[in-house]
């Protein structure tokens, strides 16, 4: 399977898919798009799925309407207005909810973070879709707990709030107290959004087929395969159970990251029950005094790229909504329905990679290198030069040992580098392709980076990815990489304690 680099990556052919569907959408409201033409894809599946995409779209900008009307209503106003949005069957989910809370509406929050440098066709697509969504009826969201954990909530828990505190992409999240007293986060399913799923990925190969008309000559199956999968792994909560359970178990009493315990007696398939977790919001944190912003970004950076190397998994989902900060660097992490677990052979060629083109600067061992891989076919014709202005710049921070602040404008040149076919890089795009294994962890270069640009992150950031590398011997680079080190030593082998979680977390699964 061949296509160009720039492209193979969850965000690009999110933001397009979104794009696509967002136009389709609007063709099904008016008939013609923007510039009058009748439009010629209408009759279509993806054209049909695009216009119940929109539907529901809109259904959730009118609740979002209602909750604001009823913010100056009196308090019995509100409940009437709350209770005629409020979707009391499994049937009005899946009419409602079903392509907005499904594969669509989870593109959308993988890609709502990557505004910086995409084009304005696409930012408005993903505003579009990124509606609030009314919830579940109490009653609605009672009748799944009991179905999974076998009685009503009020008797599984001594107390549970009907109003939930928190939406996410398959579910919503409820408030709860266990019997012995504990403060917890209860994410309950939509019913029906596997079935909805199920219905979005089987149009994928129409609606991404579509993207040629944003980016001519993409082959996004590998995109298609892996995202699919990932996707439907994220409807079974015991596996994000199983995800969570070994990263709360490798991170236990770290000083700085924190990652809530799963309650595994009061979940199941359906339902995940977790410690409650409090803190500041990203839009909060980005008026934080630079020292506080500065050091959160840190504690992602490591927490990213030390979990990839020291425990084989890599938390996908890099979205600002799924952290949680407090002050002096803590932050917390949600969401671990999407995570890629490495084998060691994926994860020595991360390392090969690294070798040959930040350690050794030998582009042309780098380009042998990934043409074994398969990122380049062999023998492709690309000069030394060619290979170092390309690829070197999704490695340009960690180059030389010195100061950088990942700015918006790097992580804008990132994303053209994965968009624009115009330039001088065109041919490489071209003739790359990238192994499915490597499609989730591009979202590092795309959201990951976005969100240290809106941070101003700024940071040596050679030598803390000299820490974080299990090949290198690095000193420590930071005083939070002093009370890290200090913690290691208190906790005994950490390589020791990260394989025992995972084992613990496999058995659980």
């Amino acid at each position: 399977m061949r296509a160009r680099t720039a492209l193979l990556v969850v965000g690009a052919a999110t933001a397009g898919a979104l794009t696509v569907a967002a136009l389709l959408e609007r063709v099904g409201r008016s008939g013609t798009v923007a510039d009058g033409r009748a439009p010629s894809l209408t009759t279509s599946r993806a054209g049909r799925t695009g216009t119940v995409a929109g539907m529901t779209a809109r259904a959730g900008a009118d609740y979002a309407a209602t909750r604001a009307r009823g913010a100056l209503a009196s308090p019995q106003r509100r409940a009437e207005l709350q209770a005629a949005f409020e979707l009391r069957t499994a049937e009005q989910v899946a009419e409602r909810l079903g392509h907005m809370k499904g594969a669509l509406m989870k593109l959308g929050q993988m890609a709502s973070y990557l505004d910086q440098g995409l084009p304005e066709p696409v930012r408005e697509a993903l505003a579009d879709l990124q509606s609030d969504a009314p919830p579940m009826s109490a009653e609605l969201a009672a009748s799944v707990v009991s179905e999974e954990l076998g009685d009503d909530p009020a008797t599984v828990f001594a107390s549970w709030e009907e109003v939930p505190i928190a939406s996410a992409s398959i579910g919503q999240v409820h408030r709860a107290v266990t019997m012995d007293g504990r403060e917890v986060a209860v994410k309950v399913q939509y019913p029906g959004v596997a079935e909805a799923i199920s219905a979005d990925l089987s149009n994928t190969d129409s609606l991404f087929a579509m993207l040629g008309m944003l980016f001519p000559g993409l082959d996004p199956e590998p995109i298609v395969e892996e995202l699919s999968e990932r996707v439907l792994e994220e409807l079974d909560y015991r596996r994000e159970a199983s995800n969570q359970s070994l990263f709360a178990a490798a991170y236990d009493g770290h000083p700085y990251i924190h990652v809530p315990a799963v309650l595994h007696d009061l979940s199941s398939a359906r339902v995940l029950t977790t410690e409650l977790a409090s803190g500041a919001r990203f839009a909060e944190v980005l008026h934080w005094p630079d020292g506080e912003r500065q050091l959160a970004a840190e504690t992602i950076y490591r927490f990213v790229f030390g979990s990839i190397y020291e425990l084989g998994a890599f938390n996908g989902d890099p979205h600002p909504g799924n952290y949680l900060f407090r002050p002096g660097g803590e932050v917390t992490f949600l969401d671990f329905g999407l995570c890629k677990r490495f084998r060691p052979e994926e994860l020595a060629q991360f390392e090969a990679m690294i070798t040959t083109l930040v350690l050794q600067r030998d582009p042309r061992a780098f380009k042998d290198l990934i043409e074994q891989i398969g990122i380049l076919p062999p023998g492709s014709p690309f000069s030394d030069r060619q290979i170092l202005e390309y690829f070197g710049h999704f490695y340009d921070f960690v180059m030389e040992d010195e100061v950088r602040e990942m700015t918006p404008e790097y992580s804008s040149e990132s994303v053209r580098r994965f968009f624009d076919l115009s330039g001088e890089h065109k041919a490489i795009m071209k003739a790359a392709n990238l192994p499915p294994s490597m499609v989730i962890i591009q979202r590092i270069n795309l959201g990951l980076y976005a969100l240290f640009g809106d941070l101003g992150a700024s940071n040596n950031w050679r030598r803390l990815a000299e820490e974080t590398w299990p090949f290198v011997e690095a000193d420590v680079a930071t005083p939070m990489g002093e009370r890290i080190a200090q913690w290691e030593a208190r906790r005994g082998d950490p390589a020791g304690s990260l394989h025992e979680a995972d084992r613990t977390a496999q058995d659980r699964s």
